[in-house]
């Protein structure tokens, strides 16, 4: 087995430590944190209402799919771990894990690059200092994409190696 490069590592954490800041940001949301928010923003994102599910639900989603990441630059994520039955210390097959991660690299990249695009063009109900807040927390985001790709490509360069 080839070892991973120190890029690959800090490309993987980048991903995820990247994604981080738009989940706490929407649990600050949930928690009634002032953002800057006008109320119609609230109303939009069903806040109060299903809005404290779903905000995070998809925030805790967000960062178990990133924390995955890591599973491309480290062991586990070449073998089964030893809690999944039937399968445990077998070798992952390649694809098993690239082709996932190859579809969330695209849906990342894209989701960044509209998200950018949204943000630029919009018309938010929102003060100046909490549109700044929430373009700090998303625009790492937009790299997520973009890392995830390159991470997942050396992974299968390197597991695929003769």
């Amino acid at each position: 087995m080839w070892p991973v490069p120190s890029w690959a590592r800090r490309a993987a954490a980048a991903a995820l430590w990247g994604s981080l800041p738009s989940a706490l940001w929407r649990l600050s949301l949930v928690l009634g944190l002032p953002l800057g928010l006008a109320e119609s923003e609230y109303d939009a994102m069903l806040i109060p209402g299903w809005g404290y599910l779903v905000v995070p639900l998809l925030s805790v989603l967000q960062a178990a799919l990133a924390y995955l990441t890591l599973g491309l630059v480290r062991p586990w994520g070449e073998v089964w771990p030893g809690w999944v039955p039937w399968l445990r210390g077998r070798r992952i097959p390649v694809l098993a894990a690239v082709v996932p991660a190859g579809i969330g690299a695209l849906a990342c990249t894209v989701y960044g690059v509209l998200f950018v695009w949204t943000t630029l063009h919009a018309e938010m109900a929102i003060t100046p200092w909490g549109e700044w807040l929430m373009n700090a927390c998303y625009l790492p985001m937009a790299a997520w994409g973009p890392l995830l790709g390159a991470v997942t490509l050396h992974y299968y360069r390197r597991r695929t190696r003769g």
